[in-house]
Parts: structure tokens; C-alpha cells; sequence
């Protein structure tokens, strides 16, 4: 059964390009957007136009909003598009409204592990609602995915992973265009994992192309990336094979590629020799990467995973590591064997 009603919960870059996927299906579902500052609210509303994502013209049909009130609408599927680390205190806020859809099941495009509890998206979601297990299903929609790329319908896939198939199949009629291809997926925690460590990694592929490393690096890079992610989601419960799938190298790649990519971009101004604070504070947008740095090196430690590539970044970016030092104690560390997971 299609969903009727779909709120999008946040007004970032992949909340509006959700909006504008779903409202431009031949039998669309009754959209509405939610964002918390009232002013950016308002000029969208009016503009249809967000300066965080310019390319895309919001449809008429979805409605936008910023009030609380009018935040669920009885809606039968949420999308929540919302920052990992601001996640907690918007579902707080929203949290007694949601109550009016006791039933409507929950899709997270959000990407990261909280800092405070090492949660990722869906756990966060579950903990600030405190529901019963059977009462909600949970998804996660995921994959190689720059919102710029989307917002001019190029070609593109995802998955959704969800242990409710029902739910997966639901989402994957919903999104599927001529352009947009979703896959269903069983194994949500990998899949989030996947989305939030090659961040990290990306991160370290801006350095290399900062420092102008080459691409053999770079491959290098991807590569031994993908085994400590492989490494940690085996660690926590993830399948190994959704690490070599579209949520997971997929996404990386594009990530670590993409002139697009916000981590990526951070990191190549890193290795030019900018400073973390002045970088994080010439931008309006969210560079999940930097926070999750911090999560990915607490549960390195929890399970005992080495991961010397996302150690080398964490030192970057919170220990005055010089980011050519960072390659160094990588490329002098003892040999060893290849091994993947």
C-alpha cells in the first residue's frame, strides 16, 4: 500500500530534494516539509527555493511548514532528513506531536553516529520516542547520493534497508523513477554504518587531494578505508557484504570523488593548510564527518577495531596533527597482510 501522507522532517538539502522526488510521482503522496527556523520556513514557502540546494524549484503541491503543530500531519510514513547530532533534540521537541501518528512508520536519510550516546540514526529515533517495539517500523534510505546530482534528476540508486519488508517494498514504489532506481536491503545497522564511516574516510581523501598525493594514494585510501569499515560494522552486528554493496563502497566512492562532497571538500582545505575552526565557520552546512570522527574512534575503542586511517584523521582534526605527519604514520606502520574485515 502506498503511503498517503509523507512529512519530511528538516529543510537541508536531501530533506527538499525528498520532497521534490516524491511530489513529482505520477500518483503522488500529500507531502509536507518540515523546518525549525521559521524565517528560512517562510522565504521557501514563498520562493520555493532554498540557498542550500539552488537547483531545485520546490513544487506548489508540498506544503511548508515550521510549526510543531502541523509537523506530522497524520501522516502514514515520516522522513526524517535531520542532522545526526541534532536529531535527539528536534524528535524532543517534536516528540508529543508524533504521537498523532502512533503507527506511521519512520524512513532516516540521516547519516552518523551521535556523539553522546554512540547511537546511530534509527537507535536515536527509537530512544527519544521510547515506543514498544512492534508499534513503528523503522527504515533507512541510503546510497551514492550528492543532493546536487539528484536535484538535476541524474541517474542514481539507493537501498532501503529496513527488518520490515513491507516497509523496504513500500519505499522502494514510493522513490523509484525513470532515474532513481531503489534497492531493498535487510541490514539497516550496516547500512548505517556504511553511511556514517565514509564520511570519515572521505575526509581523508581531501587530504590526499589537498596535499596533491596522487591517485594511487587515493585508491589506496578507498581501499584499506573500506576494511576498517568493514571491520567495525562486522564488530556491531552489520553483514560483511553490505560493505561492498551500494551503501557501502558505492557511497564512499562517490563521497571520496565528488568535488561535490562536503567532507571531502573539507578535507582537501585541511591539506592546503586551513584550519579546522575557520572552515567549519565560512559554512552554513553540516559536515557530518567532523562529529562522527569522534563516535567512529569511541567505538574503534568499544570493540577493539583497528582503524589506523580514521585514527590518523581524528589526530588531524582534534589533536594539530600535520596532515602530512598523518601520512606519514600511516605509510610507516609495520607490514603486514591484506586482510578485509
Amino acid at each position: 500500500m502506498q503511503p498517503q501522507r509523507v512529512t519530511i522532517l528538516g529543510d537541508g538539502q536531501m530533506g527538499i530534494v525528498m520532497a521534490s522526488l516524491l511530489a513529482q510521482q505520477p500518483d503522488p503522496a500529500r507531502i509536507c516539509l518540515w523546518g525549525h527556523d521559521a524565517r528560512a520556513i517562510e522565504s521557501l514557502a514563498q520562493t520555493r527555493r532554498s540557498d542550500r540546494i539552488r537547483e531545485v524549484i520546490l513544487p506548489d503541491s508540498v506544503r511548508v511548514t515550521s510549526r510543531d503543530d502541523e509537523a506530522f500531519a497524520d501522516a502514514d510514513l515520516i522522513i526524517s532528513a535531520v542532522p545526526t547530532q541534532f536529531i535527539r533534540p528536534v524528535w524532543e521537541r517534536l516528540r508529543a506531536h508524533a504521537a498523532r501518528s502512533p503507527h506511521g512508520a519512520i524512513v532516516s536519510v540521516s547519516k552518523g553516529i551521535e556523539n553522546s550516546t554512540l547511537l546511530l540514526p534509527i537507535g536515536i529515533l527509537q530512544d527519544v520516542l521510547g515506543e514498544p517495539e512492534d508499534q513503528r517500523s523503522y527504515a533507512v534510505l541510503s546510497g551514492p547520493t550528492i543532493a546536487a546530482e539528484l536535484a538535476r534528476c541524474l541517474p542514481a540508486t539507493m537501498v532501503v534497508a529496513s527488518t520490515d519488508a513491507d516497509l523496504g517494498e513500500r519505499v522502494q514504489h514510493m522513490a523509484n523513477t525513470s532515474w532513481m532506481r531503489i534497492y531493498t536491503h535487510e541490514d539497516p545497522v550496516g547500512v548505517e554504518i556504511a553511511g556514517a564511516t565514509k564520511n570519515v574516510i572521505a575526509i581523508a581523501a581531501g587530504i590526499l587531494d589537498g596535499l596533491k598525493a596522487g591517485d594511487n594514494a587515493k585508491s589506496a585510501l578507498l581501499a584499506r578505508g573500506l576494511a576498517e569499515i568493514t571491520r567495525l560494522g562486522v564488530a556491531m552486528g552489520a553483514r560483511p557484504e553490505t560493505f561492498f554493496g551500494l551503501a557501502g563502497v558505492g557511497d564512499l566512492a562517490t563521497t571520496c570523488f565528488s568535488p561535490l562532497g562536503r567532507n571531502r571538500s573539507l578535507g582537501e582545505a585541511l591539506g592546503k593548510g586551513r584550519s579546522l575552526n575557520d572552515l567549519l565557520g565560512e559554512t552554513d552546512s553540516v559536515v557530518e564527518g567532523v562529529a562522527t570522527t569522534r563516535s567512529v574512534m569511541e567505538l574503534a575503542d568499544r570493540y577493539e577495531v583497528e582503524m589506523p586511517i580514521a585514527q590518523a584523521v581524528h589526530a588531524v582534526l582534534y589533536e594539530d596533527l600535520d596532515p602530512i605527519d598523518a601520512i606519514a604514520m600511516l605509510m610507516s606502520r609495520p607490514p603486514s597482510a591484506e586482510r578485509i574485515g
